[in-house]
């Protein structure tokens, strides 16, 4: 596989991460983080950053383990 291939791919599965990460953030709704009787609220922004970042994980996989 070429390096524009992997470029492509990446994108897709970053893409894809990104995607099921709004995803989720819509269906939960609004969220927050409650830690030492202060809370903070999360938006959908790192929801979605970090459905990015699983997405990546998986790519990392799948040429760990099928290349």
């Amino acid at each position: 596989m070429s390096k524009n291939n992997d470029v492509v791919e990446v994108g897709a599965y970053a893409a894809g991460g990104a995607a099921a990460g709004a995803g989720v953030a819509a269906a939960v709704g609004g969220m927050g983080l409650a830690v030492g009787g202060t809370a903070v609220a999360i938006g959908a922004a790192p929801v979605v950053a970090a459905g990015a970042v699983v997405g990546l994980a998986a790519f990392g996989v799948k040429k760990a383990f099928f290349s």
